[in-house]
């Protein structure tokens, strides 16, 4: 029962309607009729609050509270009307009918607070954008003419004045919520709808009003009907979501929307337009503020979409060369990034090491400890070697367990320390394998690379956990059988370390004639030169 009231009430609600405009010229009963429909909308708006318990009920209270006061008008103005025989224009009724709107309002403000979550920006200029659109409407059509009026009193322009000037505030309100977040739930289109027909009636009086006295019609149909939407909003059960906070998200531009924006921001010429072909004196002043207006609106709007495609493309950019899991810089990202490194270094004179780093035994760890132990590992292990680097160096996932270090004008004693601290830190037992590669000065990156990979494998085939140098360019292309032999000799040296030594186990080829790089001769290394300490870059 409780999910079918509203529809029970709106039913009802809609056959009182019809039933008024029956017994309409009937005397007094046609305003009673008319009274009840207006008071069963603030009935229905306390039940429910009470059944329903929104998270804001002074939201609720507020609408009620604005309805209400519409009611009392109502009520006065058939008092004065109907038996006192008074003119009801102006009179207290109309201080109740004005003061509905500022309270709508109020319980509109905190239902769109409460709606967003941080600041909408977005939402917020394009409701500034509709209401000063459609507020200058208001005041060319309506406003000025009353204010121009010199038949009537200063009370009567002033009231006169006041009515659309509420509906401008409950105008701007309506497009604020209409271009929020939030979710647009069954309460939500009630609500609307009852708004939007509320702000269609009022308009419509005004405009029969300047050119004749209104008698009733259908006019007091969206009014009455506006009552009934109220009151079928807060019998619905969505009306406890209506307040809650929306997801923080970007506001899109949609076609529909996109399009009300654009028509909007025409009316400042179209009202120039119309005056023009009219022959009707210039409203200078009101179209070239409202123009103004209009403008800033617009552009601050478009400064809110170039930001929002700025961030977006950044964004989409980290996540194009940024590893996923780990955080670093991708395979991607490697391959733009050391070409160009390269030749930074080739116009300051710094030396280039690239340093090729395996995992060991991953696929056993993972097989042992799960997919998400692998992932523990990776992660963990690149945050500990992150903290070992300079700015100037650069860490990224290479593909699988395999990483590339760059290493700019550093000496090889520096970069074997370096990858030392990277095996006192590196996580939960595991251990790495690598190759490390000198830049020659002119050799291509893909070279270098290779020559760096070369070097691992050398260093997975002599059992892990260990870290070789790659032979220089030169010495590699002139003798192949040296290498193999330098690398066994090396390997014996390596293998007669203390198991206590917490530094990798370093290994070089056979050197030959090479380049200096950042002062460092890197083929005149022997082991002390890679065993003692070194400093950090």
């Amino acid at each position: 029962m409780g999910s079918r009231i509203w529809r029970l009430y709106l039913a009802g609600g809609v056959v009182a309607i019809a039933a008024y405009f029956l017994v309409v010229h009937v005397t007094f009963v046609g305003s009673l009729v008319y009274d009840l429909i207006g008071l069963s909308s603030v009935a229905a708006i306390v039940r429910g609050v009470r059944r329903h318990r929104p998270v804001r009920p002074v939201i609720w209270w507020c609408f009620a509270a604005g309805m209400l006061s519409f009611v009392i008008g109502d009520v006065l103005w058939a008092l004065l009307d109907e038996i006192l025989h008074v003119e009801p224009f102006p009179s207290v009724a109309d201080g109740f009918y004005l003061g509905g709107y500022p309270l709508l309002a109020l319980g509109l403000f905190v239902l769109i607070r409460g709606r967003t979550c941080g600041r909408d920006r977005a939402g917020l200029i394009d409701a500034s954008i509709i209401a000063t659109g459609l507020g200058l409407l208001s005041w060319i059509f309506i406003m000025e003419p009353v204010a121009a009026d010199l038949s009537l009193s200063l009370s009567e322009r002033l009231i006169s004045l006041a009515y659309p000037l509420a509906d401008v505030l409950l105008l701007a309100m309506v497009a604020r919520l209409l271009t929020g977040p939030g979710a647009r739930t069954t309460a939500y289109r009630l609500l609307a709808a009852g708004l939007g027909l509320l702000l269609l009636a009022d308009i419509a009086y005004a405009g029969l009003t300047m050119f004749s006295v209104y008698a009733g019609g259908p006019v007091d149909a969206g009014w009455l009907l506006s009552y009934v939407l109220w009151g079928a909003a807060a019998l619905h059960p969505s009306m406890r979501a209506l307040s809650e906070v929306a997801p923080e998200q970007a506001t899109r531009l949609s076609p529909s929307r996109l399009a009300l924006l654009t028509a909007t921001s025409l009316i400042a010429p179209a009202v120039l337009a119309y005056q023009h072909l009219q022959h009707q004196a210039i409203d200078a002043l009101a179209i070239v503020l409202g123009s103004v207006v209009l403008f800033l609106l617009v552009v601050m709007r478009m400064s809110g979409l170039v930001s929002q495609v700025q961030d977006q493309a950044a964004q989409l950019d980290a996540l194009a060369h940024n590893d996923g899991l780990t955080g670093i810089p991708n395979r991607r990202a490697w391959d733009l990034e050391l070409p160009r490194e390269m030749a930074r270094a080739r116009r300051q004179g710094w030396s280039v090491h690239v340093a090729l780093l395996d995992l060991d035994h991953f696929k056993g760890f993972n097989d042992e400890h799960g997919h998400q132990g692998g992932d523990r590992l990776l992660k963990e292990a690149t945050a500990a070697w992150r903290q070992q680097l300079r700015e100037t160096d650069l860490l990224a996932r290479y593909g699988g367990e395999e990483f590339g270090v760059l290493f700019l004008d550093s000496t090889f004693p520096q970069v074997a320390d370096v990858l030392g601290r990277f095996r006192a830190v590196n996580p939960l037992g595991q251990t790495f394998s690598g190759g490390v590669a000198q830049w020659d000065g002119s050799e291509s990156p893909e070279r270098l690379v290779a020559r760096a990979d070369r070097a691992l494998y050398n260093a997975k085939q002599a059992g892990r956990d260990r870290i070789e140098t790659a032979i220089p360019p030169a010495a590699a292309g002139r003798d192949r059988p040296a290498e193999s032999e330098a690398l066994g000799s090396s390997d014996t040296a390596a293998s007669k370390q203390e198991p206590s030594q917490t530094a990798p186990a370093v290994t070089h080829g056979q050197v030959g004639a090479g380049p200096r790089l950042g002062g460092h001769d890197p083929h005149d290394m022997g082991r002390r030169d890679l065993q003692s300490p070194a400093p950090s870059p």
